[in-house]
């Protein structure tokens, strides 16, 4: 599932393709997909400007200039690809919004969707996600007022999205390992130096993240050469046997919370 480095990537190109372009045709092959009839979608999204591509959490805000919204979660699967016809991938396209000759495919929205809504009801999808962890006012002495409001495993607090937005699996253990902390610690557990390299490899890992185009398989557009360039740089996620990068030990893979989980046994105490 896209984290919260996936749809920050993302957002900046979406910016560079289709801000301030007004759709100009879309289709509809999964009605599923979406929230309302295809008459009603059609009649409050065609021919409208995209004004702003926001992203919250692992959700994108598309504002459109009617002041209506369509909110895309891309869930197990789901991606994007923009580009002309000829440039199609060879894959189901559930949802396809056209700005003149260019298009903008969603693919694999099985369990995603994207859903037309009032400002409105976007914050109230929103009321219950925690705070972003880039956002400036995320500071060191937040995050600990957070854990200490916290029982239970440090992994699946990570991933839970009403502690802190955007981590997913993947991520989770990238911070973790980049912490040297175990996914099997509980929250409670954690000293205040922990702590401390838990909120700066939250930063870190995040940010490098967003760098390297996070690890989308698929890229945007044909010449991207950007998205999904943090696969290749991964410390321990899907690196079972594997050596660890910092001590050498083989990486290991356990469950944990029904998670696939990967860590170094001997550097992630």
């Amino acid at each position: 599932m896209p984290e919260l480095p996936e749809m920050e990537n993302y957002k900046s190109l979406l910016h560079e393709k289709v801000l301030d372009q007004t759709i100009t045709n879309l289709v509809i092959n999964r009605e599923k997909s979406i929230n309302v009839s295809v008459e009603q979608f059609k009649q409050n999204v065609l021919n409208q400007k995209i004004i702003g591509v926001e992203r919250r959490a692992k959700y994108l805000v598309f504002h459109l200039q009617s002041d209506s919204s369509l909110l895309l979660h891309l869930m197990l699967g789901g991606w994007m690809f923009y580009g002309k016809d000829e440039d199609k991938p060879n894959r189901t396209v559930q949802v396809q919004l056209s700005f003149g000759d260019y298009h903008l495919y969603f693919i694999g929205l099985r369990l995603g969707y994207l859903h037309l809504l009032s400002p409105e009801k976007v914050e109230k999808e929103f009321c219950k996600i925690g705070l972003e962890p880039l956002d400036p006012n995320f500071s060191l002495d937040t995050f600990l007022q957070l854990l200490k409001e916290r029982r239970g495993g440090l992994k699946t607090t990570l991933i839970n999205q009403e502690f802190v937005a955007g981590i997913g699996n993947r991520y989770s253990d990238e911070i973790l390992w980049q912490a040297k902390i175990s996914p099997s610690m509980k929250t409670n557990e954690l000293a205040h130096d922990q702590k401390v390299r838990l909120y700066n490899s939250i930063k870190f890992v995040l940010q490098q993240g967003i760098q390297y185009g996070g690890y989308m398989d698929e890229p945007f557009f044909r010449g991207d050469s950007q998205t999904g360039q943090y696969e290749k740089i991964m410390n321990v996620h899907n690196r079972e046997g594997r050596t660890c990068p910092r001590c050498g030990t083989s990486i290991v893979k356990k469950e944990i919370s029904a998670r696939k989980t990967y860590y170094c046994p001997n550097c992630q105490q």
